[in-house]
């Protein structure tokens, strides 16, 4: 099968979340993605979890969730054996991504400029809290910690809630579709031109970037903006927007003509906020109105009337239920890899469809230096060597 990003090498220096996903995207896409990690614990993703759960053989399902498709060598970067081997992979590798804190890579002589003089074509991808330099460059440069920082967790909840953060990491999730793309993009450039570059992302860009609009209205519109209590949808936004109560769970209702609401409800007094400047004005009370219809009957009863008059409405689903959804299941979003000593484990399947070079899994993520032979053997080294950088535990491997 063909493989869009076939022939495309990337050395892997990151952990966590931020940088993983961003290069296990990129293996899904056919690129060899090698995976440094260090002597013993690999990526500090291996132990961290949630509900304190582990898969069979230690792993954990937040590093299960962003490793697939990689080889991983384990080795000991400070050592200058090791540095000279990774040298080598480098000065053929088309990508170099890493999210360390920023100057930790220059100081162990793996920075862009020892790099660049290596192989001047490099794409060297970097992932930081708050970018390489300012006030806040020696800041711990976390999720949730930045999702405080850009006001994103004042966007979410009702008004006598405390700052909300989202079920989810997604200042991580959007840095590393920004390296996606500066990495593609710069790629393309080195193709073209025969030069590489210092692709920079870091989380708190990326988030602001999520918040577009509405950093576009506060900055320059002459608005006063709260959080409304009621839990309307956007807190930018008017009545009817927002998630209502049906007598057995939730729907959420988005943009549509107020009237064609009005009908499939079947209460016309709520006529009174057809106005739409009345129906932000007044937004609490008239989502209040609303819900006081909507619980009366369920789910299906309301989206059956309001589908039929092409109303913007959907089912609130608890994440639990998301794997039986109708659509879910169509579009095969949920997909499936056997791991070594975990077995068989499902996961959430690649998102982009290509129609010539579509993404794959072929491999589960690795253990801790699964493929460190291999990629020794690879990059030239005979076996007497390979035996000797084992025997001085310069390297590491897990069968």
């Amino acid at each position: 099968m063909k493989k869009a990003l076939e022939g495309i090498t990337v050395l892997d220096f990151s952990q966590l979340l931020a940088g993983p996903f961003a290069t296990m995207m990129l293996a899904d896409m056919g690129a060899t993605v090698i995976k440094v990690e260090r002597i013993g614990s690999g990526d500090s993703f291996r132990g961290m979890t949630f509900f304190n759960k582990y898969f069979e053989g230690g792993d954990s399902p937040c590093f299960m969730a962003w490793n697939r498709n990689k080889k991983s060598i384990s080795i000991d970067i400070k050592n200058p054996k090791a540095k000279e081997f990774l040298y080598k992979i480098a000065k053929t590798a088309d990508v170099v991504v890493e999210n360390f804190r920023p100057g930790v890579m220059d100081k162990l002589g793996y920075g862009y400029e020892d790099l660049k003089k290596i192989n001047p074509k490099i794409v060297y991808a970097s992932n930081s809290g708050f970018g390489a330099d300012g006030p806040y460059v020696t800041r711990p440069g976390q999720d949730m910690l930045v999702q405080g920082l850009v006001g994103l967790t004042t966007l979410t909840g009702r008004k006598s809630d405390p700052p909300t953060p989202l079920g989810t990491g997604l200042p991580d999730m959007l840095s590393s579709f920004h390296l996606v793309y500066g990495i593609l993009s710069a790629l393309i450039y080195a193709q073209r031109t025969g030069e590489g570059q210092h692709v920079e992302v870091d989380l708190m860009r990326s988030t602001m970037a999520l918040e577009s609009q509405e950093f576009m209205t506060l900055l320059n519109l002459p608005v006063k903006y709260e959080r409304p209590q009621s839990g309307i949808g956007h807190p930018f936004q008017q009545a009817p927007f927002g998630i209502y109560p049906c007598s057995d769970g939730y729907i959420s209702i988005a943009m549509s003509p107020y009237s064609k609401l009005v009908q499939a409800l079947e209460a016309p007094e709520l006529m009174c906020y057809e106005n739409d400047q009345v129906r932000f004005d007044k937004r609490d009370e008239v989502f209040e109105a609303i819900a006081t219809v909507t619980r009366t009957k369920s789910k299906e009863y309301w989206l059956k009337k309001m589908l039929a008059l092409d109303i913007w409405v959907a089912p609130i689903q608890d994440i639990t239920e998301v794997e039986f959804d109708p659509q879910v299941k169509h579009m095969n979003a949920i997909s499936e890899f056997e791991h070594k000593k975990a077995g068989k484990l499902r996961c959430v399947a690649p998102a982009v469809t290509m129609s010539e070079t579509p993404a794959v899994i072929k491999t589960a993520p690795p253990m801790v230096g699964e493929h460190t032979r291999e990629i020794l053997q690879h990059y030239g080294m005979d076996d007497t060597s390979i035996d000797q950088m084992f025997a001085e535990k310069i390297v590491t491997e897990q069968a």
